[in-house]
């Protein structure tokens, strides 16, 4: 069966595809206005013909920039009455205490669009105040006066208990068509009230913008005649069908990144490497995550932004720390003459100023341009020509000139900048929690990951980089080794061992019948379907818990032994320290349920022995490395050319169609069987 992943960022669309048994790439422009056009040229790039593509998986940045940028729905919230400032409150903690202009996340949803309803359940789920039909059906009407957009619904327990919500949701529906509602019971069925309002509020959000979007692109797909498969990559590291993507986009918040680091744990597991970080760095952003034994951690619970003021998101992510930096990452220098590397980019449109269309901005892949880093003459492998005038030009008016500086000096600051917040992201995945960076190896891909990946390598002391193949469009790859894959999850709060037998049967048969129904809607072969249990434990007393595998209720009612063995065990892998004489409590079930993909094509291609090209000239330009004073002469080399096996010592700029990867003075590269490289830093202990 044909085919293809199609991964759309904030400034290139990238495309990776098996058709007809080959593996084909390409990589275009993003159409902010309209994204599907950049599917459409990576489609046409390829040569892919949609009649003959039997599968479409998908990955966007579509929702997170929705929140990031704050672009998302007039939203309504509608609650339990006494709890309508809940989701403004939040928690308590000050997570940055020193901080003098600490702020606590803006809620997307204002205060006057938050309503408040007459109903209770308890936290066991029994109803105390029944809900009113005829005030929700006023209250319909109210909110469609506002001209809202969407509309969240989040009533106090209905984790336990959804019956009301389905009322609300019922009556809010049938009075409000083309209204996007959302209920919190079908997100997620998880205590925390603030995180669960405001993962609520996210789909709600991003709902309006994100299901156009999808179905946008379902137009494109099936009015080309495409009679195929589409799923969409989601956050967990999974993929879902679209009809769930259009109603639980929320899951999408970092599906494009997530299919990279999926990738990066296939290679790790292909190389043998017990623990190593993967770095992406594309147009807009840098994202890093730190993967054991082939798998990327999974968190339950994300930020969508900064970590102290940005949006929680109670569901299972995979761990990335992302940093507002990118090859499309502004500089600019401030009132004191101090200079900065983003957050913000020139994304696509209007893009670096050496894509000649107008910028007067400079962003890091002009520094990388003037600092010779960069051919301008093959970058896209030719298709797009680079004006490192123009590059010198905008160093030079707002950078160079502000600071008395040369338009190298400008490119060489910029540069190393940039170099030096993205390493925070993989401090952060590393060093940040216990590891030591040397003990890893970094696998480096996105356009410009290549590029940087040594220089925050050194930085960090990580002895080894990897770049793999099609570093440039990795992310697109990664997408065809995804599993299907969903999360359910029920609370359940109890003692460990003191539970009620019969309580925790019904929860785990009810989880299971969640998996099966979820199955049947997308088509999954209960043949291929692994179903796995784990259980949210804590010691008593404890705020927040780790989730520990179980096999059956068993483990959590009668001999409860080996769940205790093993959460010992993993409380002192993550904190250090483990306290077996505690009592324990459970606090929810989860099941993840995954459904492997029946093909392995990618994979394989990924470990297959590598078929050089025909030879191409070796030549020669000056870069500058570490002194903007000093270019070094620098061999440069056409990656697809260079056979298994071959060697060679930096100074060095190998290039391909889609990334420039930089090697510096005295590091030596390797080309493995497989194709892919591996850098030995020089300077690295």
């Amino acid at each position: 069966m044909n085919i293809v992943g199609v991964d759309i960022g904030g400034t290139f669309t990238d495309l990776v595809g098996c058709v007809d048994g080959m593996i084909v790439t390409s990589k275009s422009s993003t159409t902010p206005a309209d994204p599907t056009r950049g599917a459409a040229d990576v489609l046409r790039l390829a040569n892919c013909s949609l009649p003959d593509i039997g599968e479409v998986l998908h990955g966007s940045t579509t929702a997170i920039n929705t929140v990031l940028e704050r672009k998302g729905a007039k939203t309504a919230l509608v609650t339990t009455r006494g709890f309508r400032d809940v989701y403004a409150i939040g928690r308590g903690n000050r997570i940055e205490a020193f901080n003098l202009f600490f702020h606590r996340p803006k809620p997307l949803v204002p205060r006057k669009l938050t309503f408040e309803v007459t109903e209770r359940i308890t936290h066991t789920g029994d109803i105390r105040t029944a809900i009113d039909r005829a005030k929700i059906e006023k209250l319909a009407q109210e909110i469609k006066a506002l001209g809202v957009e969407a509309v969240a619904v989040c009533f106090l327990h209905s984790y336990a208990n959804p019956d009301h919500e389905r009322i609300a949701g019922e009556i809010l529906r049938n009075a409000l068509p083309g209204v996007f509602v959302t209920l919190s019971h079908e997100i997620l069925r998880e205590f925390r009230e603030y995180e669960r309002t405001s993962t609520t509020v996210l789909n709600a959000y991003v709902g309006p913008r994100l299901s156009n979007y999808l179905g946008t692109l379902e137009d494109f797909l099936r009015g080309d005649k495409f009679a195929g498969k589409v799923r969409i990559m989601r956050s967990n590291g999974g993929v879902m069908s679209l009809d769930q993507a259009k109603v639980q986009p929320v899951s999408m918040m970092e599906s494009g990144p997530v299919a990279g680091m999926i990738g990066a744990g296939r290679l790790a597991a292909h190389l043998g490497l017990e623990q190593c970080i993967g770095f992406d760095m594309g147009g807009t952003t840098a994202k890093s995550s730190l993967i054991t034994r082939g798998e990327p951690a999974i968190e339950e619970g994300y930020v969508i932004g900064e970590h102290a003021a940005g949006q929680p998101m109670q569901l299972p992510v995979v761990d990335i720390v992302e940093v507002g930096n990118g090859g499309g990452s502004i500089a600019w220098v401030d009132e004191t003459g101090g200079l900065h590397v983003g957050p913000q980019s020139a994304g696509a449109d209007p893009g670096p100023a050496c894509y000649g269309k107008g910028s007067e901005d400079p962003v890091v892949t002009d520094a990388d341009l003037v600092l010779g880093r960069i051919n301008g003459g093959r970058f896209l492998g030719g298709n797009m020509g680079l004006d490192v005038a123009a590059s010198v030009r905008a160093i030079e008016k707002k950078v160079s000139g502000p600071l008395k500086l040369s338009a190298a000096e400008g490119a060489f600051g910029i540069a190393t900048i940039a170099d030096t917040n993205m390493s925070l992201s993989v401090r952060a995945v590393s060093v940040n929690k216990g590891v030591d960076p040397r003990e890893t190896a970094m696998i480096a891909f996105g356009g410009a990951g290549p590029l940087h990946a040594v220089s925050i390598a050194r930085q960090i002391f990580i002895p080894r980089v990897v770049i793999p193949k099609l570093p440039g469009t990795f992310s697109a790859l990664g997408m065809l080794m995804a599993s299907w894959r969903q999360d359910f999850v029920r609370t359940l709060v109890g003692r460990l061992g003191q539970l009620d037998a019969a309580v925790v049967a019904r929860v785990f048969d009810e989880l299971g019948a969640s998996g099966k129904e979820q199955m049947e809607r997308d088509g999954i072969s209960g043949q291929i379907a692994d179903f796995r249990f784990f259980a949210d434990l804590r010691y008593v007393g404890q705020e927040h818990a780790l989730a520990i595998p179980v096999s059956g209720p068993d483990m959590l009612t009668d001999d409860t032994a080996k769940v205790r063995e093993l959460f010992n065990v993993e409380h002192d892998l993550r904190y250090g320290q483990s306290a077996i004489e505690e009592q324990m409590e459970v606090v929810n079930l989860r099941l993840v349920v995954t459904a492997a993909r029946e093909d392995t094509v990618a994979e394989d291609w990924l470990t297959q022995d590598w078929e050089p090209e025909s030879d191409a000239e070796e030549t020669s330009r000056e870069v500058i490395y570490d002194d903007p004073a000093k270019p070094v002469t620098a061999r440069v080399l056409w990656r697809p050319a260079l056979p298994a096996g071959f060697k060679l010592t930096g100074p060095a700029v190998i290039e391909e169609p889609n990334s420039t990867i930089l090697i510096h003075p005295d590091d030596e590269v390797t080309v493995t069987k497989a194709g892919h490289l591996i850098i030995d830093i020089a300077s690295a202990g």
